[in-house]
């Protein structure tokens, strides 16, 4: 199967269904220097689709491991004003954005944690307004994949590094709908219309609570915000453009009372959070607030996730996805998020999206809280999905609704 082709219609979907690019808009492209083949295409083909300028934002993740490793934490909490600038041109500009993700699992496992988190935090402060502009969709964004080596080996670690890094782009390619012979624009315009019906039953129904169990020890309920708006695949930014955030998605998802989640989540595939990998792990929620919490491996990460500050140990998402899907039916753990949760029902720990409340994205953030929103400079999703999970949703006149039952929608 020529790879060419198929890295070629990746990018066109990318600009054309993922940040759907539009004439004379400025596109900023966050590339890994693991990724230069695809980055090349992608901003070729956001060149032909109009766009005024593309502007591609390297980064590389063995340099970031090195600044980490030598400097000091006051250098890494220090982030100067050029930088701030270069996202408050992305915003002025009204820029759209396209995301590729090539991580390096396990990186940054020897890593000084405390460091790690002051410039995290730091970064997190100074660049809270980007995040925000994003999250609150001003304008198009949008995240799509690419293979390299290292992550190749660690999905595919029986595999030599030739096949493991081909194998992964095609478990890529397969996930976001791409392959040889098909059209994916037209395929995700259908995929869109499948995820929309579900948005459509659920919103009917405006549950109050969602109860979550399955015998691994999930034993969650979660409350959802009055007048909360599922979503998942294609969103509408505030400049009325139809976009579509992540390349691979098969998720509906809505926003959870910040005060309203209690019980026991036990999540079922590892996390990389910072470039660690935390596994084996469970919160347990009183409140809306995680008070206790565990796990196998990479226990201070996760403690460093939930004390990111004061919204980073509440939910901001709740998302449903069957676990007959097609990223679960491959049975490949891809150490990613961007994978990894679209095989699962996930939570997300931290900030809330707005447009999952009616009339959100026009609201201050002092009127989102007061409906019960999360804000928080995180937002980390989790997968704690499973094939055993049943969901009863029941509604605000006491009404209780077979949402799953093991591990599928059956509404």
């Amino acid at each position: 199967m020529p790879k060419e082709l198929l890295v070629d219609k990746l990018a066109n979907l990318s600009v054309k269904i993922g940040a759907n690019v539009q004439q004379d808009q400025v596109v900023v492209v966050n590339a890994p220097t693991e990724s230069i083949e695809i980055v090349r295409k992608v901003v070729e083909e956001a060149y032909k689709a109009g766009a005024k300028e593309v502007i591609v934002n390297w980064r590389d993740a063995y340099t970031s491991k090195m600044a980490v490793e030598f400097q000091t934490i006051e250098t890494l909490q220090d982030i100067p004003e050029y930088a701030i600038d270069k996202f408050k041109y992305f915003v002025d500009k009204g820029a759209c954005v396209i995301s590729i993700v090539s991580p390096v699992p396990g990186l940054n496992k020897d890593l000084d944690a405390k460091k790690q988190q002051a410039q995290a935090v730091a970064s997190s402060k100074a660049l809270n307004f980007y995040r925000e502009h994003m999250m609150g969709n001003r304008s198009q964004w949008s995240i799509i994949a690419a293979s390299n080596p290292v992550w190749a080996k660690k999905v595919f670690p029986d595999k030599n590094e030739d096949e493991a890094v081909e194998a992964l782009w095609d478990a890529i390619f397969k996930a976001s709908r791409v392959t040889e012979d098909n059209d994916p624009v037209k395929e995700w315009k259908e995929h869109n219309d499948r995820l929309i019906k579900h948005n459509i039953i659920l919103n009917d129904y405006q549950f109050k609570v969602l109860h979550f169990k399955n015998e691994l020890g999930t034993d969650l309920t979660v409350e959802l915000v009055k007048n909360h708006v599922w979503s998942g695949g294609q969103e509408v930014a505030t400049n009325g453009t139809v976009f579509n955030p992540n390349i691979p998605t098969e998720e509906n998802f809505t926003m959870p009372l910040k005060t309203g989640v209690n019980g026991k989540v036990v999540a079922t595939k590892p996390l990389d959070y910072q470039g660690n990998l935390i596994d084996d792990f469970w919160l347990e929620f009183k409140d809306g607030q995680v008070v206790d919490y565990d796990a196998k491996a990479g226990k201070s990460n996760l403690q460093n996730l939930i004390d990111f500050d004061e919204g980073s140990s509440y939910l901001g998402e709740v998302a449903l996805i069957s676990y007959d899907s097609p990223i679960s039916n491959s049975n490949i753990l891809f150490f990613n998020t961007l994978f990894d949760e679209n095989a699962s029902c996930h939570l997300a720990l931290g900030r809330a999206y707005p447009m999952n409340i009616e009339g959100g994205t026009e609201m201050s953030k002092e009127e989102l809280e007061k409906h019960g929103y999360n804000n928080s400079m995180a937002h980390v999703d989790f997968m704690f999905g499973s094939k055993d999970m049943n969901i009863v949703g029941e509604t605000h006149d006491g009404e209780k609704v077979q949402i799953f039952k093991d591990g599928n929608f059956v509404i």
